[in-house]
């Protein structure tokens, strides 16, 4: 369920008030969820949940990084871990462990186009399959866990990202926003040369 941000909180180009330790503990319950197992989905809301991560993934990989930005919920995170399968981000680094304002920072950064390791852009086209979906009818919150491949192409070098996503939406008044984006790469704890581009 989404907590209510103090008026104070809600501007957070400058602040992160809220990524406190309710905050970590939301996450930890939610990460938790994203690897149970969960009942069969009806068809309607599956074809929901592809729908949106299919609207998603279009506008990645057309570089409408404002457009998908504006999915996001003001107490969001966009988590890429280096543990499989999750970790601990308050004891473990991560590839990305971005709120609200570090996610508008690095689509500024993007939409610069002077990101050295962008310069050519990365080409990208993202398959997302194995969609599994679940709601709680207590909060409204619906939960999406996927497979992707990320093929990207930059520099006359071509790369394929693969792993699953968690994703943890909350409903709002233009559709589903999503308070999480849990990127989990098959690879995590490898070396990466260049993980710039936004999964």
């Amino acid at each position: 369920m989404m907590r209510p941000i103090p008026a104070e909180y809600a501007d957070t180009s400058a602040w992160s008030y809220h990524v406190d330790d309710q905050f970590y503990a939301d996450l930890a319950r939610d990460s938790a969820a994203l690897r149970e197992d969960w009942p069969t989905a009806g068809a309607a809301e599956l074809a929901e949940a592809q729908s949106f991560l299919a609207a998603e993934a279009r506008l990645l990989d057309e570089g409408r990084f404002n457009e998908w930005l504006d999915l996001f919920t003001d107490d969001c995170l966009y988590w890429v871990p280096v543990t499989p399968g999750a970790g601990d981000p308050l004891a473990e680094v991560s590839h990305a462990f971005d709120d609200r304002r570090r996610l508008t920072d690095r689509v500024y950064w993007l939409r610069t186009g002077l990101a050295f390791s962008q310069i050519p852009a990365s080409r990208t086209r993202r398959l997302t399959t194995n969609v599994e979906t679940t709601t709680d009818p207590g909060s409204g919150v619906r939960m999406i866990r996927s497979n992707f491949a990320v093929h990207e192409f930059r520099a006359g070098i071509a790369k394929i990202h693969a792993g699953w996503y968690g994703h943890v939406l909350e409903p709002g008044e233009s559709g589903w926003r999503i308070r999480l984006k849990q990127v989990n790469l098959l690879d995590s704890e490898q070396l990466h040369e260049n993980l710039t581009l936004v999964f």
